[in-house]
């Protein structure tokens, strides 16, 4: 009689570009709830962007519970 063996092999590591994509994510969702006053929209808008703070004021309440102060 033959027996065949049968090797598993199972990958369980994290794709790298998948962590770099989530590390992406993550530091761009910090920097618009924690610390924009302005810069992202100033891209489009311009100066205005900095007197209206709309990212600051659509995370207002999330800045704080997080524990960011902002004014």
């Amino acid at each position: 009689m033959s027996y065949s063996k049968e090797i598993t092999v199972s990958k369980t590591s994290v794709p790298k570009i998948a962590l770099l994509a989530l590390v992406a994510v993550f530091a761009f969702g910090m920097f618009a709830v924690g610390y924009d006053q302005g810069q992202l929209f100033s891209v489009v808008i311009g100066e205005q962007a900095y007197a209206d703070l709309y990212i600051h004021e659509l995370t207002h309440d999330m800045r704080h519970a997080a524990g960011f102060p902002c004014h």
